[in-house]
């Protein structure tokens, strides 16, 4: 397994990260625990989460996994570095009610113990602002934060589906207070999907924090849609955000080109998209969220590829990025 550094910190982390949305909606309690024992073997030590993963009136559920698996023992909590997410409403009855949601000092407090409960553990190594909250000043974060690091309920503060200029007003307002502001970003980022290299990637090397894509394969759009729906038809065709996509005419044109020149090599779709991401500058690593052991073993084999220079071209010749700011803006 592969470990790198989250951003500028010390904290050491594999390069895939075992996302865990899907575990309570889509995969039960027993096969989750499969999956993060498996991931756990694997050498997989970075595990994401969300204080709303569950959905619905199941919100909370996945940490409760995550939570029953961390109390069977066997050194996996010190094994693991646990990352959660604050922003969504919890109010218990489903009710949008005032203060259980976003980033007010009272929500983050409120919040982190209800994570803290659920996952049963005592601290969250990295506490993520799920997305921007425009009516609550950085400091008044900053000041919830900075007691709780103190308190050591959270060791680290990241951020998700933050644009660049938030990154850069978050780690500036934290410089004014001498903390250390935020060591990650969590955002929307793949060979299909690569605007995140105009301001946010930038933005979150220049202040030092690891860059964490989420959909990696683009809502399957990368993962061989087009081989599954010749292989197995309407029941295997693509859905949601894939098949929305892929009414595109253009947006086809690339999936079957990525797909064709994949053949050519006898390579998987969805493992050379996360290969690719590896390769990137700033990536601390890709999350992966999968739903059962077989999507995960395909997940780690993603680690073993590496893509020789001539297949990178190619690939950004079916997948062109913006190019460098400020140049990608120009006409």
């Amino acid at each position: 397994m592969e470990y790198t550094q989250l951003g500028r910190t010390g904290l050491k982390v594999s390069r895939l990260v075992l996302g865990t949305m899907n575990f309570g909606p889509q995969t039960g309690e027993a096969d989750s625990h499969a999956i993060m024992d498996a991931a756990l073997d694997a050498g997989l030590n970075f595990f994401d989460t969300a204080n709303v993963y569950g959905w619905g009136d199941d919100k909370g559920r996945t940490e409760e996994i995550i939570g029953s698996w961390l109390a069977k023992g066997g050194g996996r909590r010190e094994k693991v570095v646990i990352a959660t997410k604050v922003f969504g409403n919890m109010g218990s009855d489903g009710a949008d009610w005032p203060n259980h949601d976003r980033l007010s000092a009272v929500n983050i407090r409120r919040a982190v113990e209800g994570s803290l409960r659920r996952l049963g553990t005592d601290h969250i190594d990295l506490y993520q602002f799920h997305h921007v909250d425009r009516a609550t000043p950085w400091d008044e974060i900053w000041q919830a934060i900075d007691v709780l690091v103190q308190q050591g309920k959270i060791v680290y503060a990241g951020s998700s589906n933050h644009a660049g200029w938030h990154i850069a007003q978050a780690n500036e307002a934290a410089r004014r207070r001498g903390t250390l502001g935020l060591v990650s970003e969590q955002c929307l980022y793949n060979l299909a999907e690569r605007r995140a290299e105009m301001e946010v990637v930038p933005a979150a090397e220049a202040y030092g924090l690891g860059v964490i894509p989420w959909s990696p394969l683009h809502g399957g759009l990368l993962g061989g849609v087009l081989r599954k729906e010749r292989e197995g038809g309407s029941a295997r065709a693509a859905s949601g955000r894939s098949a929305d996509a892929l009414a595109n005419t253009k947006v086809r044109e690339q999936v079957q080109a990525y797909e064709d020149l994949l053949d050519k090599h006898g390579l998987a779709p969805g493992e050379v998209a996360l290969a690719w991401l590896l390769t990137r500058p700033g990536v601390t690593g890709p999350i992966v969220g999968p739903r059962t052991l077989e999507q995960l073993q395909s997940a780690l084999r993603a680690l073993e590829l590496r893509l020789d220079a001539d297949l990178l071209t190619s690939l950004d010749g079916i997948f062109p990025g913006p190019g460098p700011s400020p140049e990608a803006f120009a006409w």
